[in-house]
């Protein structure tokens, strides 16, 4: 999985060879095909391992520290145990995903696959929004699908990489702006919460606007 990580990212999906993994890994093409099948089923383990940073058979929502971030009382709080996460999974997996949804336009096996790790971070940001929805409201015109769009959007690999790559960002401060993102995007402002109760109040008929 090292070497197939490695030459992924070298050379890209179409241009990495099983038989070049398998020199680079001292193993037998068969080898690799006995234990992952396809090259798209490869690409699939390599990634799922980046997410995660093991190979431990636990969905990445059961591991100590989705337990952790749980247990927190506030959106800070919450996201930031997020963030502490999401920052080394990012510079494991973002140039992977991106490798899998540049194969996908020409290959329908591996199209399958970028289509699987959507779903997963479908999952993953509607975990996030929720959790947060049980700690603070969500701004005024902001609903639970706007909110998941938004940080789907902002989590992004694609915008990981653009800024990390492309502006020069370190992936610290994109964790610091994410965090930071995130709450001034989606939840009220200071003293919002009392304009959108008067607001209600006037539009329901109970008192002068």
């Amino acid at each position: 999985m090292t070497a197939a990580r490695k030459h992924f990212l070298a050379v890209g999906y179409n241009a990495t060879k099983m038989r070049a993994i398998a020199s680079t890994a001292g193993v037998s093409v068969a080898s690799i095909e006995l234990l992952f099948g396809t090259k798209p089923h490869l690409l699939k383990a390599v990634i799922d391992v980046a997410i995660a940073g093991d190979d431990e058979p636990v969905p990445v929502l059961q591991r100590s520290w989705a337990v952790a971030a749980q247990a927190t009382t506030t959106v800070d709080d919450f996201l930031a145990i997020v963030g502490d996460v999401l920052q080394p999974a990012e510079e494991r997996s973002a140039g992977l995903v991106l490798v899998a949804r540049e194969a996908a336009a020409v290959d329908r096996e591996t199209a399958a696959l970028s289509r699987q790790i959507d779903v997963q971070r479908a999952r993953t940001v509607a975990w996030i929004v929720d959790e947060m929805i049980q700690r603070s409201p969500l701004r005024s015109g902001i609903d639970r699908d706007r909110a998941i769009d938004t940080v789907w959007m902002l989590i992004d690999p694609g915008t990981f990489i653009r800024l990390t790559r492309d502006r020069g960002w370190t992936s610290e401060e994109f964790v610091l702006w994410l965090t930071d993102a995130i709450p001034r995007l989606l939840l009220p402002t200071p003293g919002e919460d009392d304009v959108t109760r008067a607001d209600d109040y006037v539009r329901e008929g109970e008192g002068p606007r």
